[in-house]
Order: C-alpha cells, then sequence, then structure tokens
C-alpha cells in the first residue's frame, strides 16, 4: 500500500515540468492576444477620429470581439489547467496526511511500548538477567534499534509535515491564482458585452447612414434628371424661339464635330464662327475641387444607366462662375434643388450654367468672355455640385472637347 502511495507521488511530481511548459505557453498567448486587442484600440481611435470612416471601424470591433473571445478562451484554458493542478495538489495532501496519520499512529506505539518498558528496561538487566551473552547481546540491539527507529520516525514525520505545509501553500496559491483568472474572465466578458452592443450600435448607425445616403442618391438622380429635361425643354425653346425671330423652320443646324480640337462645319453667323474660333481653347467656367460626373452614359448607383449631357463639377461653395465665351443670357431659370441657372446664346451655340446660387447677370445683358455671371449655389455640405452643358441648337456636345 505504501509503495503505491509512494509511485503516486513521485508521477505527480514528475508531471509538473511539462504542466508548467503548457503554463507558460498559455500565458505569453494571452500576453499576445492583449497586446493584438491593445493595437485594435489604438486603430479603433484614430478611425474614430474620420466619422465618415465607419466600415473601417465596425470592422475593427468586429476584430476586436473576436480577439476577446480568444482572450477568454485563453482563461478558461488557465482556469482549467489550474483546476487539475488543484486537484492534483489536493490528492497529493490527501496522500501526505494519510501517510502523516499513519507514521504517527506507528510512532505512538512505539513511544508506549517503551514507556511501558522503562522501568524494567536497562543496559545492566539486559546484560546479565538472561541466560547467555548472545541473547543478551540481541536483546540489547534490538533495543536500541527500536530507539533508533522511533527517533527517524519522528524525523520522518516532520519531513512529510513539512511537505504538506508547502503542499497546502501551493493549494492556497494556485487557488489565488484562479480567483485572479476569474476576476480577469469576468471583466473580458463585461467588455465583450460592451463591444457587441458598440458594434450592433455601429451596425445600426451604419445601415442607417447607408439608407440615408441611399435616399439622397435617389434624391440627388432625381434633381439631376428633372434638371436635364428642365434644361432641355428650355434648349427646345430657345432654338425655337430663334428659328421663329428668323423666319425660318425649327431646323438644327447640321452637328459639328464632337471630338478632337479640329473646327466645326462652317457656321452661319458672326457669333458663331467667334465661338467655333476659339474650339479648345475656352477657359473653365469655375474653379473646381473634382469632377463629379462626366459627359456621356453613366450606371447610376440606384441601378439603370442615364447619359450626362454635360459636365458636373464639386466646387466650393460661393466659388465665382465666368462666361467661357462672348455672348448674350438668353434665360434665367430655376432649378430643382432651390439653386439659379442661366443659358447664354453665342450665335447657334448655347451654355448653360447650373448649379448657381446667385447670377450677377440679366437676361439680354451682353457678356465678354472670362465675365463673372454668379456664384456657385451653397448646399450646405463642404463642396456644391455646379454642371456646365454646351450645346449646338438642339444637340449636346462634350464641354471638354471645347475648354482649355
Amino acid at each position: 500500500m505504501k509503495k503505491t502511495l509512494l509511485l503516486l507521488v513521485a508521477l505527480l511530481l514528475l508531471a509538473q515540468p511539462s504542466q508548467a511548459q503548457s503554463k507558460k505557453q498559455l500565458e505569453r498567448d494571452k500576453a499576445r492576444i492583449e497586446k493584438e486587442i491593445a493595437r485594435l484600440n489604438n486603430e479603433l481611435g484614430k478611425a474614430r477620429k474620420d466619422s465618415r470612416n465607419r466600415t473601417k471601424q465596425i470592422k475593427l470591433v468586429k476584430q476586436r470581439i473576436d480577439e476577446r473571445n480568444r482572450l477568454i478562451d485563453n482563461i478558461n484554458s488557465q482556469m482549467a489547467h489550474l483546476d487539475r493542478q488543484i486537484t492534483r495538489t489536493e490528492d497529493s495532501l490527501r496522500v501526505v496526511r494519510g501517510q502523516i496519520d499513519s507514521m504517527k499512529a506507528e510512532y505512538a506505539r512505539v513511544v508506549r511500548t517503551l514507556y511501558g518498558l522503562r522501568e524494567n528496561v536497562n543496559a545492566t538487566s539486559l546484560l546479565f538477567d538472561n541466560a547467555s551473552y548472545n541473547y543478551s547481546y540481541l536483546k540489547m540491539k534490538y533495543f536500541k534499534e527500536y530507539s533508533r527507529f522511533r527517533r527517524h520516525q519522528a524525523t520522518a514525520i516532520k519531513r512529510r509535515e513539512q511537505r504538506f505545509a508547502n503542499l497546502d501553500l501551493d493549494l492556497q496559491r494556485q487557488r489565488n491564482e484562479k480567483n485572479n483568472l476569474l476576476a480577469q474572465q469576468r471583466k473580458q466578458r463585461q467588455a465583450l458585452t460592451r463591444e457587441q452592443e458598440q458594434h450592433q450600435q455601429k451596425l445600426d448607425k451604419s445601415q442607417q447612414a447607408e439608407r440615408n445616403l441611399q435616399q439622397q442618391i435617389s434624391k440627388k438622380e432625381q434633381q439631376r434628371n428633372r434638371l436635364q429635361q428642365q434644361i432641355q425643354q428650355l434648349i427646345n425653346a430657345e432654338v425655337a424661339k430663334t428659328s421663329g425671330k428668323s423666319g425660318g423652320k425649327n431646323n438644327t443646324p447640321s452637328r459639328p464635330s464632337n471630338t478632337g480640337r479640329g473646327s466645326a462645319s462652317p457656321a452661319p453667323d458672326a457669333a458663331s464662327a467667334d465661338f467655333v474660333k476659339n474650339k479648345g481653347h475656352m477657359p473653365w467656367p469655375v474653379h473646381y475641387k473634382s469632377v463629379a460626373r462626366e459627359y456621356g452614359l453613366h450606371t447610376r448607383a440606384s441601378g439603370g444607366q442615364s447619359r450626362n449631357l454635360g459636365i458636373d463639377l464639386n466646387c466650393a461653395p460661393g466659388a465665382n462662375v465666368r462666361a467661357v465665351a462672348a455672348g448674350v443670357v438668353a434665360r434665367r431659370f430655376e432649378a430643382p434643388g432651390g439653386s439659379i441657372g442661366i443659358i447664354i446664346r453665342h450665335g447657334q451655340y448655347l451654355t448653360v450654367y447650373a448649379g448657381l446660387g446667385s447670377v450677377s447677370v440679366s437676361v439680354g445683358s451682353k457678356v465678354s468672355v472670362g465675365q463673372s455671371i454668379g456664384t456657385v449655389y451653397n448646399s450646405q455640405e463642404e463642396q456644391s455640385e455646379f454642371s456646365f452643358q454646351l450645346w449646338y441648337g438642339t444637340d449636346s456636345l462634350n464641354p471638354r472637347h471645347w475648354l482649355n
């Protein structure tokens, strides 16, 4: 029985190095995960500075939640490891406690035996009160061995009690470590709950922002379509009015080349000829930040395709707008969304300036090239959209082929 117990204790002691190695690996993994969470927190803080970068924020929060889950799994693994250690330590305590109890019982029996013989046993009686010297010698030797066993047993009991005390300290340390891990686990789970709620809130906000943006895009596309229809009707009316004044039929003149920088077909009047002469050298009507939409066919964000009959520019609100060529202001109109537009005639050519907030010229007034005719509409955003179109009769032309 004693051999079995000693073998069990030996096996438990041999198992400690591999357990310690596993624990160190878990602690290294935990440190790595905590470092990754700190990095993600830093990245998230940077992303929050840019309120428009919502997608990146959501991605970082999701990554942080994943790392937090891995950290909780790591803590759970450490606690499971500690639970096994605690169980082994408790088993060792029971083994050592049993050994101490057994040794103390044996020691007590020896003490009682020697105490009962203390009055009758001494060296002289052991030596002479026997039939032979050899027998007396054996009895004395046995008595000494018994006394030595008693002293050895007392020392062994003290060692076992010290071993028991050390194991008890280990058990207390392991339980304290487990309590610390439990506190960390609760803290991480609370943080995880907050981050999951934060992730859901950001997701909801992102979805709402996406819906709002989609509505804004749809509204803007509708405004563009209405503006395009309005301009088309005004161009048709202007061409018809001019044709009526000249007494001729409402025929659109032959379409000039819409590519390259070559001259168009011969114009029937000096204003048209002067306009064509400056093709490719006209100044841009406004200083712009970027091109919102080029001339030609486009795929709408809401689906389907539409043709842009001019060029749309992103400008600073209030930017100065200039005439690209000399001409006469033919029309002033209210555009969808509250902005203003004007049409300037250059013989049979027409230029359209839409998206104005103010106009500094009146219908019928003559303008010169580069003259200020108004300012860009203030859309209450960082930038406003200004649209410039160029027409030859009722045919739209690509403004890029005419501007410098």
